[in-house]
């Protein structure tokens, strides 16, 4: 007679193996199912490089124009300051004459009791109090009108040197602030192009077409002369072709875009303000049809971009960390209009 024997249960300690080995089986298929996301291509990399150039380049110009006001500042306290310094000392002497004709008083028989107020340990309390200007003379009350003025101005002064310095400390913070944003900018650029291999970075400057020191790869920039001042601005910059690009630098090594066109002006002995938002009102704004070499030429929509024109449709700019001092189309770059120094 056959045997029926019930089928053995499994252990829990089984149970728990297969279930672990059913765990670890999805996990793979699911790892297996979601590769890893492929590597970006050269193009995806300038791109998103080019993007981050472009952000960089913004807080660039906000932080030269912190860089300007801070200079600004500084120096208008500067200014104060040796003011107040100055008014001091008219004061200091203006207190010493007083003190002088008190002495007189003193000698030919007594000071007035007015005086020996004003001479006190808080002479400045009592100069608030002028309704004892009718106990002085003639030429004390000239004296002690003088002196009211002069602390009046001195304290104006010394409260426009306070309020200076607040906003020194302010746009410091600024400064601090829009440096921190260009680095991590730049950061995140140099990261992304680290991904590339050499030979694609290779490829990638072959591209670009990055222009030297020499000149050797200097465009056709057409049979327009450059004349005057804009004329040599802009041959002051085809001297610095191949520099290196570095946000807030102005030369004469390296340069950023903005820095390069003050510095190149510079050389032609015009001065012009540091900021692309300024320089855009230095001069008079013509349309980009009617450019001539050595125009300015600016960028995009919030005009966070600056170059020379070049003549025949190109400009030499300070590019980008990547590219440095170069020629490029203008129309690479969404050209918005001229100023003519």
């Amino acid at each position: 007679m056959a045997s029926h024997r019930r089928p053995k249960q499994p252990t829990r300690a089984r149970v728990t193996v297969l279930t672990a080995t059913a765990a670890a089986a999805v996990a793979l298929a699911s790892q297996s199912a979601q590769a890893a996301p492929a590597k970006p291509s050269k193009d995806e990399v300038k791109a998103k490089v080019d993007a981050l150039y472009e952000e960089a380049e913004k807080a660039t110009e906000k932080a030269n124009g912190a860089k300007e006001q801070q200079d600004k500042l500084q120096k208008q306290i500067g200014e104060l300051q040796d003011k107040v310094a100055r008014g001091q000392g008219e004061l200091n002497e203006m207190r010493n004459a007083l003190g002088s004709l008190a002495s007189a008083q003193y000698r030919s028989g007594g000071v007035d009791t007015s005086i020996q107020l004003l001479l006190s340990a808080d002479p400045d309390e009592y100069l608030d109090k002028a309704a004892v200007l009718d106990q002085l003379s003639a030429k004390q009350v000239e004296s002690v009108q003088k002196i009211q003025a002069k602390q009046r101005a001195l304290a104006q002064q010394r409260a426009q040197a306070a309020g200076k310095l607040k906003d020194l400390a302010d746009t410091r913070k600024e400064l601090s602030e829009k440096k921190a944003a260009v680095q991590a900018k730049l950061a995140e650029a140099q990261k992304l192009l680290n991904t590339l291999t050499a030979a694609e970075r290779a490829k990638l400057d072959q591209e670009e077409g990055r222009a030297n020191r020499s000149g050797a790869s200097r465009p056709d920039l057409g049979n327009v002369k450059p004349s005057g001042r804009a004329g040599a601005a802009l041959a002051a910059a085809q001297t610095k072709l191949g520099s290196a690009y570095i946000s807030g630098a102005e030369g004469p090594n390296a340069f950023d875009c903005s820095g390069l066109t003050q510095w190149a002006y510079k050389q032609a002995g015009v001065g012009i303000s540091r900021t692309t938002w300024t320089q855009a009102n230095e001069g008079t704004r013509i349309p980009i049809s009617q450019l001539q070499p050595g125009d300015l030429v600016f960028f995009y929509s919030d005009l966070h971009h600056v170059g020379l024109y070049a003549g025949n449709g190109m400009t030499l700019h300070a590019s980008n960390p990547r590219g440095g001092v170069k020629y490029e189309k203008i129309s690479y770059m969404s050209p918005q209009f001229g100023v003519r120094i």
